[in-house]
């Protein structure tokens, strides 16, 4: 490919303009505030998987039980007013609960002819409850639809609407009769988010909210064709080349048999993240940009997002686990060892890597 016809199919293939701006940061704003009525606290979780949902990505959830989880997800088919199905994982659940399954029907002519009975998977957004108690034949399901948003039984391929989600729990204590997630699985999950404990004042609100009204009270807050146009908004953000640099170093830093791998990398990781991981911190980096007000991306968003990203794409070694080092503890290290040559840490959002919006919206220059 020549330098030009490169350069070319860099360019956004649709220009941004103010309204768009000023539209996305709107429907953000509406949109944190209906999920705030029903959630309280987990300001990151909700933050980033309002960032997934915009980019198209699926999202895995682990908390222990009664932290929210699942009234986050029904929330959020309140606020964004799609369909919503809640698929409960058990060890019995076959396929065909999920997909749906042909069966026998009589036509007006007396005739008998197979019909398909399409499952739960065929909404906008699925719960798929506490996922790694079903067998791994059932946890297979879910592949195609999360990586080709569609489904094929007995040879027919059928499309699903979009946008879709699926927005996965587990619990990451209880382990009997748990299967864990392939890693072919754990890398359709554009993030892995913990779900932590309430803070004290955040449980007495809690308490206090439901004693009220155990129900969500949110109201829409985007549709479909809006979330649609959000997420065509955020494609077209620019990304400066040495941003997309730094991102592209960061996953390959990962790869422990890589030239740029860093002494955490070799000492702590058995293998790295896939490039489904770089697509994945680009995509979202560009959401979160314009969350945060910007038009570009910045170091500050890869950065941010890189723990969210990478922490369930990378298989740790042994002496990882018996150094009690964690995920996120690595991917931060790795972080810190690719300084620049001139030995500075990466640019913050409020440095050159993000460029303030020239109107008043985010608070620029009016």
């Amino acid at each position: 490919m020549s330098t030009e016809k490169k350069a070319n199919s860099e360019k956004p293939t649709k220009e941004v303009t103010e309204k768009d701006l000023e539209q996305f940061a709107a429907q953000c704003s509406n949109i944190f505030k209906q999920i705030g009525r029903d959630v309280i606290g987990q300001k990151e979780v909700v933050e980033y998987t309002v960032i997934a949902m915009i980019a198209g990505g699926n999202v895995l959830l682990e908390g222990v039980p009664g932290v929210g989880k699942t009234r986050l997800v029904r929330s959020l088919g309140r606020v964004f007013d799609l369909p919503f199905s809640r698929i409960q994982f058990t060890p019995d659940l076959m396929p065909a609960d999920v997909t749906g399954t042909n069966i026998i029907v009589k036509g007006e002519d007396g005739n008998s002819k197979f019909s398909f009975q399409p499952g739960p998977i065929f909404s906008n957004i699925i719960l798929a409850d506490e996922i790694n108690r079903a067998t791994p034949k059932t946890q297979s399901a879910l592949l195609e639809a999360m990586q080709e948003h569609k489904v094929t039984v007995m040879g027919v391929s059928r499309k699903l609407d979009e946008p879709f989600f699926v927005l996965a729990t587990q619990n990451p204590i209880e382990q009997d009769g748990t299967y864990p997630l392939p890693e072919a699985q754990m890398d359709r999950f554009m993030f892995k988010l913990l779900v932590t404990y309430p803070e004290k004042e955040e449980l007495r609100s809690i308490v206090e909210m439901t004693q009220v009204t155990m129900d969500e009270v949110a109201e829409a807050a985007c549709n479909a064709e809006e979330l649609l146009a959000m997420r065509e908004t955020a494609k077209n953000i620019p990304i400066a080349s040495d941003v997309i640099d730094y991102a592209m170093d960061l996953v390959i830093a990962t790869q422990p048999e890589s030239a740029t791998a860093t002494a955490t990398t070799k000492k702590y990781i058995r293998n790295g993240a896939s490039p489904r991981a770089a697509q994945a911190i680009v995509s979202a980096a560009k959401v979160r940009a314009l969350i945060n007000g910007r038009y570009n991306v910045s170091f500050g968003d890869i950065n941010a997002l890189a723990c969210p990203v990478l922490r369930h794409r990378i298989k740790l070694t042994f002496e990882a686990v018996t150094d009690n080092v964690t995920s996120d503890d690595i991917i931060m290290s790795i972080i810190k060892e690719l300084k620049g040559p001139d030995n500075a840490a990466p640019k913050t959002d409020d440095e050159n890597g993000g460029k303030k919006p020239k109107h008043g919206l985010f608070g620029g220059k009016k």
